[in-house]
């Protein structure tokens, strides 16, 4: 009988420091590419949103990385999949920035390269990453009726005064929907039928309903992610979404540039997650941290 290849993985919990709470992702280490019909076995077999498959590679001189959902679909973007490989890489001590100059720092994914900046919490040495993903483009406003009737809302429910539902896209085109309070936001059921059909009309991806907060809590704003046309129904910490929204904030007055605020996601789930972004000139850099939860082998 052939011997099967054990690979390790870690499950990490990202955007949090605490286990079981925050966006769980499973990271896998491998010695290089695998067949595309092994990754998406692999996504399935775990069934997190994403998982991530990682190498160091030194003919690149970086850590590569790529994820898939459950229904095998590869993910671009700088998003909970790549905060938590660079984080799992870190805590698993491999040197994936020895061959960079420290203001020069960056990982492949699907053959491009995303800048980071990595620092170590002071007191518990975790590593902190800041994802850089490209400044926001505003694209175009969606009818807040069709929105209201796909999230099972009333046209009030969606607070029309600053904002109205807009596509916004740093790595990947997503839709913003304005959302009335946080008790609103937490209550609807949404139509993922419907929201796919509107994800192919507007040629986005997700929908990041949010509603601005009492910055005495800490947050900017309070978010839920649904994600149905890639098999995400919902997310309890989405990267490539909070960049957007923070794009979109700033473009409206409500946020200053080269500030950093923090985004608040998943409470629904009861996996909160904190999401850390700053608008800068040149682009958006959105970062947290992980911790690991779960490590073991998997064979193929």
């Amino acid at each position: 009988m052939k011997e099967r290849t054990a690979l390790e993985y870690y499950v990490l919990d990202v955007f949090s420091n605490k286990s079981y709470k925050g966006n769980p992702l499973s990271v896998v280490f491998t010695n290089g590419n695998l067949d595309l019909e092994t990754y998406k076995n692999i996504s399935k077999e775990f069934g997190y949103s994403e998982t991530s498959f990682v190498y160091y590679s030194h003919s690149q001189k970086a850590l590569n990385v790529r994820s898939f959902t459950p229904i095998g679909i590869e993910i671009d973007g700088a998003g909970h999949n790549l905060l938590g490989a660079v984080c799992g890489a870190l805590l698993k001590k491999m040197p994936i920035f020895e061959q960079q100059s420290e203001n020069n720092r960056f990982v492949i994914m699907k053959h491009s390269a995303i800048p980071l900046t990595v620092s170590f919490d002071p007191v518990t040495q975790y590593p902190v990453v800041q994802m850089h993903q490209k400044s926001a483009i505003i694209k175009q406003e969606v009818p807040t009726y069709k929105l209201a009737v796909a999230l099972g809302l009333k046209i009030e429910d969606l607070d029309s005064n600053d904002f109205v539902p807009t596509v916004v896209k740093t790595e990947v085109a997503h839709m913003m929907v304005p959302i009335k309070n946080s008790k609103i936001l937490n209550d609807f059921v949404p139509d993922n039928k419907l929201l796919i059909e509107l994800s192919r009309e507007y040629q986005s991806e997700g929908f990041y309903c949010f509603t601005i907060s009492d910055q005495n809590n800490g947050n900017i704003a309070e978010a839920r992610f649904f994600n149905p046309i890639i098999g995400i129904n919902e997310d309890p910490a989405t990267g490539t979404a909070a960049g957007p929204l923070i794009g979109l904030l700033t473009s409206k007055k409500q946020a200053k540039l080269n500030t950093e605020y923090k985004i608040l996601q998943g409470v629904k789930l009861n996996q909160p997650s904190i999401i850390e972004v700053m608008n800068r000139e040149n682009d958006i850099l959105v970062g947290g941290s992980s911790i690991i939860t779960m490590r073991g082998e998997l064979y193929i």
